[in-house]
């Protein structure tokens, strides 16, 4: 099975950290895979996340960028880099709670999964190479399209305290569901960097 793996640049980090990215719906077998993350298996280190709590690719990458540079600063606050990544998503400093919320689950049907080289051989053929093997779901492009078909705004407004924003309906005219996605997505963003901060 062909894997719609992409590696993207994180600006201001080591250029060593290559950072690799794989969305994936209709995911059969995620108790498997939370099992051998569970299981500290070594080959299963990466941050799987719950896509349906996944706004945008900023929202991603933002959470990508803080985990990572806490980890080029030796500032993790969990096991290491992949688990930094899910509980940079939180808005909260609640470790279980971020895994609880945003990380894999036994019936996650679609999923993130992000992978942070740490080693020369950890490359981009290796990494698509172990994903096409082990997940079982339909790779799709990691794009903001494919995000909005996956997430749930409902429980990503309900995860980060933002009831009181506006839903940004699809029925709505399409420049008022853009600045409602906007808002919601600044709002995710500052939470995200404001995590810690008091």
């Amino acid at each position: 099975m062909t894997v719609s793996l992409e590696t993207i640049d994180l600006p201001h980090l080591p250029s060593s950290l290559a950072v690799h990215v794989a969305l994936y719906k209709d995911v059969q077998n995620a108790s498997y895979l939370r099992q051998q993350l569970l299981s500290a298996n070594a080959e299963f280190e990466y941050a799987f996340i719950d896509a349906t709590m996944i706004l945008s690719r900023a929202h991603a990458v933002a959470a990508i960028f803080r985990a990572v540079n806490d980890y080029s600063n030796e500032r993790l606050k969990s096991r290491n880099v992949h688990s930094e990544i899910v509980f940079s998503l939180s808005p909260t400093n609640n470790i279980a709670d971020s895994f609880r919320k945003f990380g894999i689950s036994d019936s996650t049907c679609n999923l993130l999964v992000v992978k942070v080289s740490m080693t020369p051989n950890m490359t981009h053929e290796s990494v698509a190479a172990h994903l096409a093997q082990h997940v079982q779901g339909s790779s799709i492009p990691f794009t903001d399209a494919a995000l909005a078909r996956v997430s749930d705004v409902a429980k990503i407004k309900k995860a980060y305290k933002l009831g009181s924003l506006p839903s940004a309906a699809s029925n709505q005219a399409n420049g008022a569901h853009n600045d409602g996605k906007r808002r919601l997505e600044l709002s995710v963003l500052g939470a995200i960097a404001l995590r810690g901060a008091t």
